[in-house]
């Protein structure tokens, strides 16, 4: 799509957002039930879709992007009216007669940029949020899920006019195009460093933004958690997808004295969960490209290498991979692996391992797996992160029912359910004054000896 063109497609938007044709609540709820529908009747194909990008099968599929999306939609419509209503606050006496309320209402034309990993799921969820709260929406997937880009864009067409929510297709041509374009609202999606150069845009217009991004989240393993347990579900949240999830376990800090059986558990649930030869397990995903798989390879240092480790360059997989004995200075403990890498550290005293985090960039997710109230306290109140588990991996993501977003080098904002709502929203705080009262103290000339001491009872 030409510059010229996407101009014209945001100009479309700008005009058709200033007719008020998306503020009504049922005109959000049906567009949100047409989405809903249109996501049913494309399923298979939207199946087939993510088996070419990324290799998914149909259950992980509907796992981890199809019902959740259909969570998320279901839950705007379920409670949009309530979020979309005036909340009444109470009125100062010294405001005496008024009534003071908060309005939400949607920014205007907004901007969703959203990453190849799941590639349906970070598409839909903020749409579904952005139409909720009453906004029109131009949609850019990802080049890098190109089958499952072409589906969203049918299926967009086919629900809604464009110059109420489009669909942007190709590289980075069209991403540097619609960056120089004056958007109300951008919702980004995907690499940190990528989401600096959104940030860098949206700062020269003034542009809200909510940046979800990514960075290595720590997975701490204690004397005291339930280690087979802590395993499954480990393996679970770092593989799936083969790694590519923001949220995965980055790597593994795990307290000494229970190091080794640890890690003889991690082997053993890979074989468990994947087989004996998971490269040919049908449900196991792909690498979205070569040269990412590339990049991942060169992460795997064989010295350290307790299992995994074999590729297939024909179909772009790589094992899901265990390495041991790990030191911070290693070339996979310098970025994000997003991949199915899982590096094995190890601490004494949680005490120490709390502080180190605290010297290290903000992760998107942590998990600790403990059963130790204290060391609970201890690592959710001291550690700085966007949220996490507490003896799970992952599954904070997949409820509408709390905020899911970074802080710090992982992302700005939240978004999903109410927080989503309120992420594509701009509350006005009101106050409607009353006529038939006029309390005079305000007004000048001031008569200190008459009203000083109802100012100081009513300003206190």
């Amino acid at each position: 799509m030409t510059s010229q063109a996407i101009a014209a497609l945001v100009e479309s938007q700008h005009r058709y957002f200033a007719t008020g044709a998306t503020l009504p609540v049922e005109h959000r709820i049906t567009a949100l039930k047409t989405l809903y529908a249109a996501l049913e009747r494309r399923e298979q194909e939207l199946y087939e879709a993510l088996k070419a990008d990324l290799g998914k099968s149909d259950y992980e599929s509907f796992l981890c992007e199809v019902g959740l999306v259909k969570t998320e939609i279901s839950d705007q419509l379920r409670h949009i009216r309530r979020r979309a209503a005036e909340h009444r606050f109470p009125t100062p006496l010294a405001q005496f007669a008024s009534r003071s309320y908060r309005k939400p209402g949607p920014y205007g034309v907004t901007l969703i940029m959203s990453p190849w990993n799941y590639p349906l799921l970070l598409t839909l969820d903020p749409l579904a949020d952005a139409i909720a709260a009453g906004n029109t929406a131009i949609v850019k997937p990802s080049a890098y899920s190109p089958a499952t880009s072409a589906v969203l864009a049918a299926l967009v067409k086919e629900c809604f006019a464009p110059e109420f929510v489009a669909v942007v297709t190709g590289g980075r041509q069209e991403n540097a195009a619609l960056l120089e374009q004056k958007f109300d609202f951008v919702f980004f999606t995907g690499s940190t460093a990528v989401g600096r150069e959104v940030l860098r845009h949206t700062a020269e217009t003034l542009t809200p933004a909510v940046l979800e991004l990514g960075g290595k989240s720590p997975c701490i393993v204690d004397e005291t958690a339930d280690i087979a347990l802590a395993a499954r579900r480990i393996v679970f949240g770092k593989f799936l997808n083969c790694g590519q999830t923001c949220v995965a376990p980055d790597y593994i800090l795990c307290q000494s004295a229970v190091h080794d059986r640890l890690v003889a558990a991690l082997q053993a649930e890979i074989t468990r969960q994947y087989g004996a030869q998971p490269l040919q397990n049908p449900d196991y995903g792909c690498i979205v490209n070569e040269r990412h798989l590339r990049r991942l390879c060169g992460l795997v240092d064989r010295d350290k290498l307790v299992c995994g480790g074999g590729v297939r360059e024909d179909t772009r997989q790589l094992e899901p991979t265990l390495l041991d004995n790990v030191r911070w200075e290693d070339p996979v403990m310098q970025e994000e692996i997003f991949g199915p890498i899982l590096p094995v550290l190890t601490y004494d005293r949680l005490e120490d391992a709390v502080a180190l985090l605290s010297g290290r960039p903000k992760p998107l997710a942590l998990y600790l797996f403990t059963a130790d109230k204290a060391h609970q306290a201890l690592v959710t109140e001291r550690c700085r992160f966007g949220g996490g588990c507490i003896n799970d991996v992952v599954i904070h993501l997949a409820t509408s029912a709390m905020g899911f977003g970074g802080v710090g080098e992982s992302g700005m904002g939240a978004y999903h359910g109410q927080a989503g709502f309120d992420a594509f929203s701009h509350t006005k705080s009101i106050v409607d004054k009353k006529t038939w009262l006029d309390l005079p103290m305000r007004y000048q000339p001031y008569r200190r000896n008459l009203y000083s001491g109802l100012l100081r009872l009513f300003l206190r």
